[in-house]
This record gives C-alpha cells, structure tokens and sequence, in this order.
C-alpha cells in the first residue's frame, strides 16, 4: 500500500505567519496563521520591517502549532513547500531560510510555490479541479484572470494595468477614514448602501481582459472633494455601495466574457477580495444560468494561509520539481515562468 503524501506548508509573504499539513494534496490535517492585522492597523497599512519582526518571532511556534495539530512528525514528511514569491523581500526569507533549515537538517525534499498558485490551488482543498479552467484571482496586490489547460500551467491573459482591486479597496477606505484593512469594511458598507452615484467602468479595449482600477479610484476620492466643497454630505453607505458596484460590474462581466471565450469547464475564484460577499453573490448569478462551473473558496481560504501552499505544492511535487540550498526569497517572481 503507498504511503500517504504529507507536505508541510510555509507561508510568510506578506503580514500572515503560516504553516498546514495537507495529506495527499486535497486533505488538510492543520492550519495555523499567526495574524499581524493589530500590529499594522495604526499604520493603516504593512510596515516590511514591522512584518519580518513578527514572522521572526511566530515562524518557529507556528510550524510547531501545525505539525503538533496535525499529529505528524519530520520523520512523517513527504515534502516541505514554501512561498518563494512574490511578496516582501524580508517577509519572503523569513519563511524561506525556515523552510531551507528544516529540509537540510531532516533530508528532506524541498519545494517553492507561487503564492498565486497557491490562492488558485486553495480551492482545490475544497473540490476537484477540471480543466481547462479559468482562475480569476484579486487581492490587494493583484488582478488577474489566469488561465489553466493543465495543473502547473498559467497563461495570464488580463491583469491590472495600474492598482490592483484590493489596492483600490483599501485607498477608498483611507479616504472614507476607515481602519486598516479596509475591503471587508467597504464589503459591510456597501451592503447597507444603494449605488446611487454614477462611477466610472474601465472597460478598456472590447477585446480586452485587462483591468483599471485607478481611474475609479480617483473619481470616489473626486467625489468626496468636490461635495465637501459645495457644504453637501454624500452617505458613505452610498458611496461604498456605488464603488463596489463599479468594481464587480468589470470583474464579473470580463470574468464570464473570457472564461466563454476560452471554453472552460471551471472558474476558480482565489485571493483575499474573493472573500468578499457583493463579488461572491455577483459570480455566483452570473455563472448558475451556465454549463461553467464555479468554485469559490470558503473565506478562511481566501486570505493569505499555508495550506493552499502545500495545495500547489504538492502538485510541484508530483511533477518532479525540487528547490535547492540555494533558494532565494523572490519578490517579483514571474506566475508564467514559474
């Protein structure tokens, strides 16, 4: 009988200290995530330095945490997967040189994921992936829509030409005065509000996927401004509602138009906005009428986490692929070169 595959996954990309056991690539045993949001909230956004302090202090006791959890010890893995990139240089090497220093002192093998491909394989913890299949991935640092003929293969054909949904987020909700991170506080908003101002939609070319968000951005905050001046007051549940519209407007209608285009089996939704309810019910309508099956992670798998990290690692894994000593932390490592 095989022996069950059990990976260890690190993540330390951004400000979440992570680390999972997932057995056999789709069952998950443990996953512990240190938080830092407190830590940064006053600062109304991540601090670097602030973050690798912390991953440096929680790195140790939360892959002990996962391990202890799941009931498996070094002698039990089959491999160990961490975040080579993209994300914070610092934050990067904390897990990184972690990860290089476990392998090396129990021998065994070692291998780097992309943290995209780790958001788009956290939904395989949920479901079976069918291919060819169309990943749709937002957060605060990135919008794209990916897609996959096969497991380990990204071809990116739309992304953000300028601020990322979550970035755009997070900006409106800094001009909104609300605390750091601010997606989910404009999400709670725009549920009590009606998209009654008349925002922008960057549609860009017809034939485009590509995303622009910065435009939009600069109108919410043009609004704000130019009611301030003439002494009259906007209701920010309003404004919220009518921002988020915008934004799910372009991300779901491009989302269909593609994932017809390509003729896909399956739309995969991955990222820290894909926890957001507007975008989540917006999907879910627009595709149940259709032949595309859409999956959408739970919202614990959402945010950054380790065990989508061990998801996609074990499909690098399989497919043969090692990491060395000499891994490095990459910050702007390339999804289509990976």
């Amino acid at each position: 009988m095989a022996k069950d595959e059990i990976i260890l996954g690190i993540e330390t990309s951004c400000d979440e200290t992570a680390a999972a056991i997932v057995k056999n690539g789709t069952e998950l045993l443990s996953n512990v995530v240190a938080s830092q949001i407190e830590s940064h909230k006053r600062f109304g956004g991540v601090v670097p330095e602030i973050a690798s302090r912390h991953h440096v202090e929680q790195i140790t006791i939360v892959i002990e945490e996962a391990m202890k959890e799941a009931g498996v010890g070094f002698e039990d893995l089959t491999a160990i997967a961490v975040t080579e990139g993209p994300g914070l240089v610092g934050a990067l090497l904390i897990g990184v040189n972690s990860a290089k220093a476990l392998a090396l002192a129990h021998g065994i093998p070692l291998v780097a994921v992309h943290h995209i491909a780790g958001h788009i394989y956290a939904n395989r913890l949920i479901e079976p992936m069918e291919f060819p299949l169309l990943a749709l991935v937002v957060s605060g640092g990135h919008t794209e829509l990916i897609y996959m003929a096969e497991h380990g293969s990204f071809e990116i054909i739309g992304e953000t030409r300028d601020d990322a949904a979550g970035e755009a987020y997070d900006k409106v909700a800094r001009t909104l005065k609300l605390p750091y991170p601010g997606g989910p506080h404009i999400d709670q908003m725009a549920q009590e509000g009606e998209p009654t101002i008349d925002l922008p939609r960057a549609w860009l070319e017809p034939d485009s996927y590509d995303f622009s968000f910065s435009g939009l951005k600069s109108a919410v905050i043009n609004t704000l401004h130019n009611a301030t001046q003439r002494g009259e007051e906007i209701a920010p549940n309003d404004l919220a509602a009518s921002f988020q519209e915008s934004v799910i407007d372009v991300l779901v209608e491009k989302t269909y138009r593609a994932a017809e285009a390509y003729d896909v089996k399956q739309v995969v939704v991955a990222g820290g906005v894909a926890a957001n309810k507007g975008l989540r019910e917006r999907l879910t309508e627009r595709f149940e009428s259709t032949d595309i099956k859409l999956s959408i992670p739970p919202l614990w798998l959402c945010t950054d986490n380790a065990a989508m990290i061990a998801a996609a690692g074990s499909i690098e894994y399989n497919k043969g692929r090692r990491a060395d000593m000499k891994l490095n932390g990459n910050p702007g490592l390339d999804l289509e070169a990976f």
